[in-house]
């Protein structure tokens, strides 16, 4: 087993400026590479051509939730192996089971730490090298 850690191309969907950049900054420090979307229709056209590894997505966006996001790459054949990691202010029970039924692998709760966030990528990691 190397001990560098694999670098993933990540996107990150967030409709706040300050949660795009902030999970920018703990991804690019854990030595990944990082494309940027304010909302679905902006994460939609950006999955098909950046090809990411793993999407970060927030749910409460305007024009196109979270959860219709998710549902839509996970309908698409190419990109429904990719993992989706649901990111929400709101740490419901409710919230959690509507992102696994929309296909969602996992939910962090903001504020996310750096150490959250880069263990989320490395979580996924293990999935991720089987299909890059």
């Amino acid at each position: 087993m190397s001990t560098t850690a694999p670098t993933f191309k990540v996107l990150v969907i967030d409709d706040s400026n300050t949660i795009r950049r902030s999970a920018e900054i703990f991804l690019k420090q854990g030595g990944h590479e990082v494309m940027l979307a304010e909302d679905g229709f902006d994460a939609l056209a950006k999955v098909n051509d950046y090809q990411p590894h793993l999407i970060f997505c927030d749910i409460l966006m305007p024009r196109l939730d979270g959860y219709q996001t998710c549902a839509i790459i996970k309908r698409n054949a190419k990109f429904s192996g990719v993992p989706v990691v649901m990111l929400s202010s709101k740490d419901g029970v409710f919230d959690k089971a509507r992102g696994r039924m929309v296909g969602a692998q996992d939910y962090l709760t903001k504020p996310f730490t750096k150490d959250q966030l880069l263990q989320a990528v490395q979580q996924f990691g293990a999935v991720l090298q089987g299909a890059i």
